[in-house]
């Protein structure tokens, strides 16, 4: 069972269980900035490692991602473990909403998790902080197989220009209404955006925080109505 790192909100609505990508671990920059924006928005973020960024840390070797079946396990496995400790805590914590996500791979291994009913995972709702559409380069080799079957409102955050997904690529893809798009003006695989765009990366990474935040009172507003969900980004 993996370690759980969880970053409290002094009075959370929320709390989203935070999956990292594929290269970088928990504590990478961009991960832990933008738990800080979630956090100071009222969502208690909890975020782990899996099996294989586990023995990075030990051994300092890089290695690939283990194969989704134990990628999604671990996320499962993490999932009922943040749940119960929701439970144990008592003050309504566990009827607050409980949301999956991660940045990119880990985002991508949210919505897997959440389409597929037969592992129970059943969240209110994924987080996707550029979602991996396809391989750089590669635009034919989607990975969206499984979207037909998620169930659960979705918001990604996406930069206009990544790599694994841009702005026009995406236009063309059937997402569902139950999926949200945050675009985030010229900003790469990491939201972070160009000069001469005019706008830095803490001004994307806080408009995806707001978008998160903005995304959540919707979620509350309708209710078990998931598809009603609209926001205009």
């Amino acid at each position: 069972m993996p370690e759980l790192v969880w970053h409290r909100s002094a009075a959370p609505v929320a709390t989203l269980v935070f999956a990292h990508g594929a290269g970088a671990p928990m504590d990478s920059d961009v991960m832990q900035r933008l738990t800080a924006l979630f956090v100071a928005r009222r969502i208690t973020v909890v975020c782990f490692e899996f099996p294989y960024m586990q023995r990075r840390r030990e051994d300092g070797r890089r290695r690939p991602p283990d194969r989704p079946d134990v990628l999604l396990e671990c996320f499962a496995e993490v999932l009922a473990e943040v749940r119960s400790a929701l439970r144990e805590a008592g003050d309504g914590a566990a009827h607050r909403p409980v949301l999956i996500g991660g940045k990119s791979m880990g985002g991508r291994m949210a919505t897997l998790l959440a389409a597929d009913p037969a592992r129970g995972a059943a969240p209110d709702g994924v987080v996707c902080v550029g979602y991996p559409f396809h391989p750089p380069g590669k635009p034919e080799r989607l990975r969206l197989d499984h979207w037909p079957a998620l169930q659960v409102p979705v918001l990604i955050c996406q930069g206009e220009r990544d790599t694994f997904g841009t702005r026009e690529e995406v236009a063309g893809y059937a997402l569902g209404a139950q999926t949200q798009m945050c675009w985030l003006v010229d900003g790469n695989h990491d939201l972070k955006p160009r000069k001469v765009s005019g706008l830095t990366h803490d001004d994307n990474l806080a408009q995806a925080a707001e978008a998160l935040a903005s995304w959540l009172g919707s979620l509350a507003g309708c209710g078990k109505e998931r598809g009603a969900v609209r926001l205009k980004m």
